[in-house]
């Protein structure tokens, strides 16, 4: 059976390049950020970046593979958002992605999202999607995960969604995925970067080559009263904080010590520190998304860096999901396995298919 599988909503490619470690093949992505174009494809040289818009993207100039892999923007769905999900436009390009699914009738699929997608508030709509999968032909299951426990150096709770075309006869077991023995903690992971970055450039723009390490420079700049009001140091003992897609946000360095909390929803750098307060550089939070060293971002901002690689699915995660996959798929008697083929009856949207587009057009 042939390994090759296609991305959607690429970003820098960090799921990509976990399913690559995993034996797989991505023959074609799309991205739509001119921001990420150079970086995706300057580090997935055998992959075709396609950079148009994926609404005016027909099924037909996507390549036929086994495998769709992708994560629609979650800003919709994020705690930290406006919660609006289906009801945002990027909410909607769950529905460019099913029309990619229900067309080009892979043997299976992968979405990833954030813990938000879960909200009492969005059931309806999460239902609606998980009925469109499955009226796709899949066999759907989902979980919510936590990062730290495949190997990966800081709490990211995020909701993978994995359909099996009914034509394998199977669903995907998260029980078949193999944990990390231990979860790594950020001394593992950025200890020896510790005396080497440096600060961005005025107006936050980049240091280019001058880095000692590639792309190992912060953001520097104020703080919000709303990153304030709570802790953002975890100690060298510890796995990290979510790394999340804005430089402003990035956690705090190790080196420094605990905020201090002084009154409800305000906290304090604690000016006893033996070291200064530092966000953590572009090239310390890839350490911590798991991207290796020779994985460069190109960028002229600082914060276009920081948002790929904290939109991105840390490498080690993805590599443990796609393993799991191809475990299942090769790793079996083929004869079980019906041709692809023979998966790719046109299927009717139906009800729930029928519904999200009515909900769409009331908002």
């Amino acid at each position: 059976m042939k390994r090759e599988i296609v991305g959607l909503f690429s970003g820098c490619g960090g799921l990509d390049m976990g399913f690559v470690h995993a034996g797989f093949n991505v023959v074609w992505a799309n991205e739509y950020d001119k921001d990420i174009w150079e970086t995706y494809e300057k580090n997935h040289t055998n992959t075709v970046l396609d950079k148009r818009d994926i609404c005016k993207i027909s099924s037909e100039e996507i390549p036929d593979c086994i495998g769709i892999i992708g994560g629609p923007p979650c800003q919709s769905w994020s705690e930290g958002g406006s919660q609006r999900g289906i009801k945002d436009p990027r909410g909607q390009l769950f529905l460019e992605y099913t029309r990619i699914l229900q067309d080009k009738q892979p043997l299976f699929f992968l979405a990833e999202n954030v813990s938000g997608m879960l909200h009492k508030k969005h059931s309806s709509a999460l239902k609606n999607i998980i009925a469109t999968f499955e009226e796709s032909g899949y066999v759907v299951s989902y979980k919510l995960l936590n990062t730290a426990s495949f190997n990966v150096p800081q709490d990211r709770k995020r909701v993978i969604f994995i359909g099996y075309h009914t034509s394998l006869g199977k669903h995907f077991n998260f029980d078949s995925l193999i944990p990390a023995t231990s979860i790594p903690i950020l001394k593992n992971a950025i200890w020896d970067l510790k005396d080497l970055a440096i600060p961005a450039k005025e107006t936050n723009k980049t240091n280019g080559s001058t880095c000692h390490v590639p792309n190992h420079e912060y953001m520097v700049g104020g703080f919000s009263s709303i990153y304030m009001s709570r802790n953002r140091v975890r100690s060298w003992d510890e796995p990290s904080f979510t790394i999340q897609a804005g430089g402003r946000h990035a956690p705090i360095h190790p080196q420094a010590n605990k905020m201090i909390k002084v009154a409800k929803d305000v906290c304090k750098f604690d000016e006893n520190s033996p070291q200064p307060y530092r966000r953590l550089s572009i090239r310390e939070c890839a350490r911590i998304q798991t991207f290796p060293d020779n994985f460069e971002f190109y960028y002229h901002n600082l914060a276009s860096a920081y948002k790929m690689i904290g939109n991105a699915v840390p490498v080690n995660f993805s590599t443990a999901m796609g393993q799991a996959i191809f475990r299942d798929l090769f790793a079996t008697n083929k004869e079980t396995i019906k041709s692809k083929n023979n998966a790719r009856e046109i299927i009717d949207l139906t009800s729930s298919t029928k519904q999200l587009e009515l909900d769409l057009v009331k908002n």
